[in-house]
């Protein structure tokens, strides 16, 4: 569509503002051509003056009606310009303007990042009386790329040492009636943390844990059972995962 004048802004805008260095005279040169006074708002010792008569303005020509002193303060607002923006001004969004999937780990880099989470992307077997590392090998997020779905590992990336938090949420079919199972967090290959659980042939067990890592560390989850057979831990995300993040400062 085709627009009479300054087309209308599709971007988020400020108006423009122009500083001018005053002396005794009535002539001053705009940084931005205008039709007439009305395209801008003049300001002398913060009063605004009144268009044509206080002032005429065509091109980038300013004509003031009374000279001013060279002690004056005197600026304008251009009121049918503005200066198009690619970001909104800081602190000016909130929640209810963002859509679901607009803010991406690399958007949200600082805000708790290092940030995974993974998932069993088949059912996994462990022995009895084991202590088997969880193949978390599917990934639903990983900023920084720092899970590894290979060894199913995540290591601290450089420049990323602090505090994480790391949850593992882990379930299995038991083989017997109430036997023990144990989910467990491990830290460069040695166990942390164990989180206890059992049910009727059905176990699961739920545990979160604080870290201050140093780069390189790696963190990893482990399930124990001592049933007297093998398990499966199924491929339920709700119930088997495993995930983390670095606790923004």
């Amino acid at each position: 569509m085709s627009y009479i004048g300054t087309p209308p802004s599709n971007a988020f805008t400020s108006l423009l503002k122009q500083d001018f260095s005053t002396s005794a005279t009535t002539g001053y040169t705009l940084d931005h051509a205008v039709n007439n006074a009305n395209d801008i708002a003049l300001f002398i010792n913060f009063v605004r003056q009144e268009p044509t008569a206080g002032y005429a303005a065509s091109g980038t020509s300013l004509v003031l009606t009374s000279a001013t002193a060279s002690s004056d303060d005197m600026y304008c607002v251009y009121l049918g310009q503005a200066l198009q923006t690619v970001n909104p001004a800081n602190v000016s969004v909130g929640t209810a303007q963002l859509i679901d999937g607009a803010v991406t780990g690399v958007k949200a880099s600082g805000i708790n990042t290092p940030a995974f989470s993974a998932r069993l992307g088949s059912s996994q077997v462990v022995g009895n009386n084991s202590a088997t590392k969880l193949a978390f090998n599917t990934e639903d997020l990983d900023t920084n790329g720092a899970y590894d779905v290979s060894n199913y590992r995540f290591t601290v990336p450089s420049g990323q040492a602090g505090t994480y938090v790391f949850t593992l949420n882990t379930s299995a079919n038991s083989a017997s009636d109430f036997e023990p199972m144990y989910g467990a967090i491990f830290l460069n290959g040695a166990a942390i943390q164990y989180g206890y659980g059992r049910n009727e042939y059905y176990d699961s067990r739920n545990l979160t844990r604080q870290l201050v890592l140093s780069v390189g560390n790696y963190v990893e989850a482990y399930l124990y059972q001592n049933s007297g057979g093998n398990v499966t831990v199924q491929t339920d995300a709700a119930t088997n995962n495993f995930s983390g993040y670095k606790l923004s400062t």
